[in-house]
Protein backbone atom coordinates (compact mmCIF):
# COMPACT_ATOMS: atom_id res chain seq x y z
CA UNK A 1 0.00 0.00 0.00
CA UNK A 2 1.14 3.50 -0.81
CA UNK A 3 -0.24 6.81 1.44
CA UNK A 4 -0.53 10.16 0.49
CA UNK A 5 -0.60 12.16 3.25
CA UNK A 6 0.07 11.56 7.23
CA UNK A 7 -0.89 13.57 9.79
CA UNK A 8 -0.24 13.08 13.34
CA UNK A 9 -2.59 15.84 15.02
CA UNK A 10 -5.64 16.55 13.12
CA UNK A 11 -8.91 18.29 13.58
CA UNK A 12 -10.50 18.40 10.45
CA UNK A 13 -11.15 14.53 9.50
CA UNK A 14 -13.36 13.95 12.46
CA UNK A 15 -14.15 14.87 15.72
CA UNK A 16 -11.48 15.88 18.40
CA UNK A 17 -8.05 15.83 17.66
CA UNK A 18 -6.93 12.74 15.59
CA UNK A 19 -4.30 10.94 13.74
CA UNK A 20 -4.92 11.00 9.84
CA UNK A 21 -3.70 8.90 7.16
CA UNK A 22 -4.76 9.26 3.33
CA UNK A 23 -4.16 6.07 1.55
CA UNK A 24 -3.36 5.74 -2.13
CA UNK A 25 -5.75 4.30 -4.77
CA UNK A 26 -9.09 5.14 -5.58
CA UNK A 27 -11.01 3.69 -8.85
CA UNK A 28 -14.18 5.57 -7.72
CA UNK A 29 -12.69 8.89 -9.45
CA UNK A 30 -15.52 10.44 -8.63
CA UNK A 31 -16.12 13.87 -10.63
CA UNK A 32 -14.83 17.12 -8.69
CA UNK A 33 -13.13 15.17 -5.68
CA UNK A 34 -11.18 17.24 -3.83
CA UNK A 35 -8.72 14.70 -3.30
CA UNK A 36 -7.74 13.96 -7.17
CA UNK A 37 -4.01 13.52 -6.22
CA UNK A 38 -4.70 10.45 -4.09
CA UNK A 39 -6.18 8.47 -6.74
CA UNK A 40 -3.10 6.41 -8.16
CA UNK A 41 -2.36 3.33 -6.27
CA UNK A 42 1.31 4.18 -7.17
CA UNK A 43 1.38 7.59 -5.86
CA UNK A 44 2.55 9.22 -2.56
CA UNK A 45 5.21 6.79 -0.50
CA UNK A 46 5.04 3.13 0.49
CA UNK A 47 3.46 2.50 3.34
CA UNK A 48 6.32 1.14 6.02
CA UNK A 49 6.44 -0.64 8.82
CA UNK A 50 8.28 2.50 10.46
CA UNK A 51 4.92 4.71 9.83
CA UNK A 52 2.43 2.15 11.17
CA UNK A 53 4.53 1.77 14.55
CA UNK A 54 4.21 5.76 14.28
CA UNK A 55 0.75 6.20 13.89
CA UNK A 56 0.34 3.91 16.98
CA UNK A 57 2.92 5.46 19.09
CA UNK A 58 0.82 8.97 18.17
CA UNK A 59 -2.46 7.78 18.96
CA UNK A 60 -0.91 6.38 23.03
CA UNK A 61 1.13 9.79 23.31
CA UNK A 62 -0.62 11.05 26.24
CA UNK A 63 0.82 14.43 25.69
CA UNK A 64 -1.83 15.42 23.30
CA UNK A 65 -5.47 14.12 23.89
CA UNK A 66 -6.01 12.25 20.22
CA UNK A 67 -9.57 10.88 19.86
CA UNK A 68 -8.69 8.48 17.39
CA UNK A 69 -7.71 7.39 13.52
CA UNK A 70 -8.99 8.64 10.39
CA UNK A 71 -8.44 6.47 7.51
CA UNK A 72 -8.88 8.19 4.29
CA UNK A 73 -7.73 8.49 0.96
CA UNK A 74 -7.99 7.57 -2.03
CA UNK A 75 -10.20 4.81 -0.63
CA UNK A 76 -9.02 2.75 2.50
CA UNK A 77 -11.01 -0.20 1.37
CA UNK A 78 -9.98 0.15 -2.41
CA UNK A 79 -8.73 -4.10 -3.23
CA UNK A 80 -5.09 -3.34 -2.75
CA UNK A 81 -5.44 -1.38 -0.26
CA UNK A 82 -7.35 -3.97 2.57
CA UNK A 83 -5.21 -6.15 3.79
CA UNK A 84 -2.48 -3.17 5.17
CA UNK A 85 -5.89 -0.93 6.13
CA UNK A 86 -7.27 -3.99 8.16
CA UNK A 87 -3.90 -4.76 10.12
CA UNK A 88 -3.71 -0.92 11.21
CA UNK A 89 -7.13 -1.39 12.81
CA UNK A 90 -6.64 -4.74 14.60
CA UNK A 91 -3.40 -3.16 15.77
CA UNK A 92 -5.51 0.10 16.66
CA UNK A 93 -8.17 -2.53 18.42
CA UNK A 94 -5.85 -4.06 20.17
CA UNK A 95 -3.12 -1.57 21.21
CA UNK A 96 -4.87 1.81 21.68
CA UNK A 97 -7.83 1.40 23.80
CA UNK A 98 -10.33 3.99 23.96
CA UNK A 99 -9.57 4.80 20.49
CA UNK A 100 -12.15 5.39 17.82
CA UNK A 101 -11.73 4.84 14.11
CA UNK A 102 -13.23 6.78 11.27
CA UNK A 103 -12.66 5.58 7.87
CA UNK A 104 -14.06 7.51 4.28
CA UNK A 105 -15.08 5.00 1.35
CA UNK A 106 -16.54 5.51 -2.11
CA UNK A 107 -17.81 2.10 -1.51
CA UNK A 108 -21.40 1.26 0.16
CA UNK A 109 -21.97 -0.86 2.86
CA UNK A 110 -23.76 -3.06 0.06
CA UNK A 111 -21.05 -3.11 -2.10
CA UNK A 112 -18.47 -4.67 -0.03
CA UNK A 113 -16.73 -7.76 -0.81
CA UNK A 114 -15.95 -10.28 2.22
CA UNK A 115 -12.18 -8.59 3.33
CA UNK A 116 -13.21 -5.17 2.77
CA UNK A 117 -16.48 -5.73 5.46
CA UNK A 118 -14.05 -7.12 7.66
CA UNK A 119 -12.44 -4.16 7.79
CA UNK A 120 -16.10 -2.38 8.74
CA UNK A 121 -16.73 -4.87 11.04
CA UNK A 122 -13.92 -3.06 13.12
CA UNK A 123 -14.21 0.49 12.75
CA UNK A 124 -16.40 2.69 14.56
CA UNK A 125 -17.86 4.91 11.91
CA UNK A 126 -17.89 4.23 7.96
CA UNK A 127 -18.56 7.37 5.77
CA UNK A 128 -19.82 5.48 2.55
CA UNK A 129 -20.67 6.51 -0.77
CA UNK A 130 -19.16 8.33 -3.77
CA UNK A 131 -18.68 11.72 -3.62
CA UNK A 132 -21.79 13.56 -6.00
CA UNK A 133 -20.79 16.85 -7.65
CA UNK A 134 -24.55 17.70 -8.47
CA UNK A 135 -25.59 16.86 -4.71
CA UNK A 136 -22.77 18.65 -3.36
CA UNK A 137 -23.57 20.34 0.25
CA UNK A 138 -21.09 22.30 2.23
CA UNK A 139 -23.22 22.42 5.12
CA UNK A 140 -22.45 18.90 5.49
CA UNK A 141 -20.71 17.75 8.72
CA UNK A 142 -17.76 15.15 7.95
CA UNK A 143 -19.27 14.23 4.19
CA UNK A 144 -18.93 16.32 0.97
CA UNK A 145 -22.28 15.10 -1.05
CA UNK A 146 -25.99 14.13 0.43
CA UNK A 147 -25.93 10.91 -1.40
CA UNK A 148 -22.91 10.04 1.43
CA UNK A 149 -24.25 8.05 4.53
CA UNK A 150 -22.24 8.31 7.94
CA UNK A 151 -22.58 4.65 9.26
CA UNK A 152 -22.20 4.85 13.45
CA UNK A 153 -21.34 1.35 14.56
CA UNK A 154 -20.16 1.33 18.18
CA UNK A 155 -20.09 4.85 18.63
Amino acid sequence: MNYHQYYPIDVVNGPGTRVTLFVSGCVHQCRGCYNQSTWRLDGGHPFTQQLEDQIIADLNDQRIKRRGLSLSGGDPLHPANVADVLRIVKRVRNECPGKDIWLWSGYTLAELSAEQQQVVDLIDVLIDGKFEQDKRDLNLEWRGSSNQVIHYFKL
